[in-house]
């Protein structure tokens, strides 16, 4: 008897999807074999709107962009405005701006391991993983004020100093946050139904991810070893002693590994800033006077990979072109070779494995034009015919 296509939706509204995205896998049987995909249900015209903003405001816009990655965006906005004026901000700012980073990609980490862990149907270590998040979220209350979006950064530097008084509390919750995650780690790796349900399960390989250009650790767990924090070296990275986490088995299993391990190196970091920190005193920030006319980039290790901003400046105090680039944005297609010739009950952690943010890939697809609306296709023509025009004129694109 011939097997029958059938089609199995995940999303827009899905329970274990916390925002709206629509997969449609092609089944026959049990085994998927085809996906087509819809993003961009939520578009909030982040970069349209950064253009009415001062270059200081910015931050605060671009960190609500998603909520786990709150500094990994405005990091890498700053470090994009910094480039555009050749500045080189203080040297204690730098060792700030890496704690908080490295705290938030613990709790990024700690936050995806039980989402997997709900994902498969295994709620002991989504409750276990979420419980110890929560000193992490103790520290970033008692260093910034906030438990999310933390408002730390600023062109120039930060915002907001640390004090020593709180290096005490803070190595108190990483001691225990080491200890927990330990006991964590050996559980995952030693259970056998967790084995059996990531091992083998959504593999990709070194040449895949070159193949769509995945980042984070989603590359590194299929042995590619790229980090922009020892690629492109900014804050205080290329002063502290650290190692890249990467495997080379390229399935669910060694991206559960990776950010795992990756746990215990943010925490060494961490614990390497509150050092120096006792030794450096100085200013936080260097006051920007002015942008002047020009380009900027700047990219930061988001907790799921390079998180890229470019700004350009007319000379004004708002930036007119914002552009944005989230590791989502080219870790996601990467599900298609993930899941496809596998099983449907393997297709909701295949995709947990991109560790997705769906806010964070939003792009306009449609636009009304006198009433007509026009689709993707129309869109991208119309830009590509835009673009040429512009390099016809010899203006800058």
């Amino acid at each position: 008897m011939e097997k029958k296509e059938v089609i199995v939706p995940i999303g827009p509204y899905h329970p274990l999807l916390e925002e709206p995205e629509f997969f449609k896998l092609f089944c026959e049987g049990e085994k998927v074999v085809g996906i087509d995909w819809i993003a961009g249900y939520n578009h909030r015209g982040i970069e349209k709107i950064s253009e009415g903003k001062s270059y200081d405001q910015v931050p605060f816009l671009v960190e609500r962009i998603c909520g786990i990655c709150s500094t990994s965006h405005p990091l890498a906005y700053v470090n994009a405005v910094e480039n555009l004026v050749g500045l080189e901000i203080p040297e204690r700012a730098k060792y700030i701006r890496t704690f908080i980073a490295e705290m938030e990609r613990i709790h990024s980490h700690l936050l995806w391991v039980g989402l997997a862990g709900h994902f498969l149907g295994y709620n002991t270590v989504f409750m276990w993983a979420w419980k110890w998040r929560e000193p992490t979220l103790d520290i970033m209350e008692l260093v910034t004020g906030n438990r999310g979006n933390y408002g730390i950064m600023c062109p120039g530097g930060v915002r907001r100093d640390m004090s020593e008084e709180d290096f005490p509390f803070v190595q108190s919750k990483l001691d225990d946050i080491k200890t927990k995650v330990e006991m964590l780690t050996k559980a995952v790796l030693d259970d056998p139904v967790l084995l059996a349900r990531l091992k083998g399960v959504g593999i990709l390989t070194a040449q895949d991810i070159h193949n769509y250009g995945a980042v984070g650790p989603v590359a590194r767990a299929s042995g590619v070893a790229i980090d922009v924090r020892r690629d492109d070296p900014y804050a205080a990275y290329n002063m502290l002693d650290w190692e890249m986490v990467v495997v080379t088995e390229g399935d669910m299993l060694a991206r559960a590994k990776v950010r795992l391990l990756e746990i215990f190196q943010s925490i060494k970091i961490v614990e390497q800033c509150m050092a120096r920190l006792k030794e450096i005193k100085g200013d936080i920030v260097v006051k920007v006077r002015e942008v002047p006319p020009g380009e900027g980039i700047g990219h930061a290790e988001a907790p799921r990979g390079e998180c890229f901003h470019y700004v350009r400046s007319d000379g004004t105090n708002r930036p007119i072109r914002h552009k944005i680039r989230a590791p989502s944005y080219v870790c996601i297609p990467t599900f298609e070779k993930s899941v496809v010739g596998g099983q449907i009950a393997d297709a909701l952690i295949c995709l947990a494995g991109v560790d997705p943010c769906y806010c964070c890939t939003e792009r306009l697809s449609a636009v009304a034009e006198n009433g007509k609306t026009l689709d993707g296709e129309t869109l991208l023509r119309l830009s590509v015919e835009k673009t040429e025009a512009l390099k016809a004129k010899g203006t800058p694109v």
